[in-house]
């Protein structure tokens, strides 16, 4: 797999914690947020057009609904249907009002419309993240528990397999994956990353079953087959890159989002574009993001 187009910034948002990219087939849009600047983007490649929502609290894991194209919403420590007309929010969940030193951090539908949300320690120190999932029903569920900064997940191509990452610790973790059930077992590591690639952080399933990864602090996104071997690496010019999606007409861009912060002065200037929003094109296809079906 090969690099069809040079890795450049679509949009210089300037984020503090860019996150959580979702392309809405629907709309042809790509939706991603800024966590702690407490933001939702939305571009739209087509028209060139972006649009921007503030929250008054962090907005972290998005999804879009089945049902009408709304989104469903982690922010810190709750789930929301967030209608993007009447920009009124819907609480439905709340997850963890108890860990008030807690916040979500990433996540993603199953192929069931499941909505699996990863929480973390505030300061990224704690071990006291889990893992979520709202239904259809709108129950929340927590199935794992002491993580101190999650990301992901994402699946196998067959569904069976969930792949969840601790970043603090580089590590990524495979279960086995029941998606008529929605439970998880056989805990296995699967991918430990070297301290010069950085820190694993959001990542996403293509349509050969391949998982793409972005590594906080190594600038980069990496390519892995399902037994984790690397296969391929895309530089991209901010160190701290934190997830990544695919959209386009066909599927065949790689958008990536960044963040800005703990960046010092020199690594700012050799950063301009940091906490932007990139893309690439690819000579490979990427998977239909699932939706909400609650």
């Amino acid at each position: 797999m090969h690099p069809l187009s040079p890795v450049h910034c679509v949009w210089p948002a300037g984020a503090l914690l860019g996150e959580g990219p979702v392309w809405s087939q629907r709309k042809q849009a790509l939706f991603w947020v800024d966590i702690l600047g407490r933001k939702l983007h939305c571009y739209t490649p087509r028209a060139s057009g972006v649009r921007t929502w503030t929250f008054e609290e962090e907005i972290s894991a998005i999804a879009e609904r089945e049902r009408d194209g709304s989104l469903v919403v982690a922010l810190r420590h709750r789930f929301v249907i967030f209608d993007l007309q009447s920009e009124r929010l819907e609480p439905i969940a709340d997850a963890e009002s108890d860990r008030p030193n807690n916040r979500f951090n990433d996540g993603k539908c199953d192929a069931r419309g499941r909505f699996w949300a990863g929480s973390m320690d505030f300061a990224g120190s704690n071990s006291t993240g889990a893992l979520y999932c709202l239904d259809a029903e709108h129950r929340c569920t927590r199935h794992l528990d002491g993580f101190a900064i999650t990301n992901g997940p994402t699946w196998s191509l067959d569904g069976r397999t969930l792949y969840f990452t601790n970043t603090a610790t580089a590590r990524i973790f495979a279960f086995d994956f029941d998606p008529e059930l929605g439970t998880l077992s056989n805990q296995r590591l699967w991918c430990k990353f070297a301290p010069e690639d950085g820190s694993p952080d959001g990542m996403t399933t293509d349509a050969q079953g391949r998982i793409w990864i972005a590594h906080w602090g190594g600038g980069c996104v990496t390519c892995h087959t399902p037994s984790g071997e690397e296969v391929a690496r895309i530089e991209v010019p901010a160190s701290n890159t934190t997830s990544c999606a695919f959209g386009g007409p066909e599927l065949k861009t790689l958008y990536i989002t960044t963040a800005s912060i703990e960046l010092d002065e020199a690594q700012r200037r050799d950063q301009p574009f940091a906490g932007g929003l990139f893309e690439v094109e690819l000579d490979v296809q990427g998977l239909p993001a699932d939706r909400f079906a609650g």
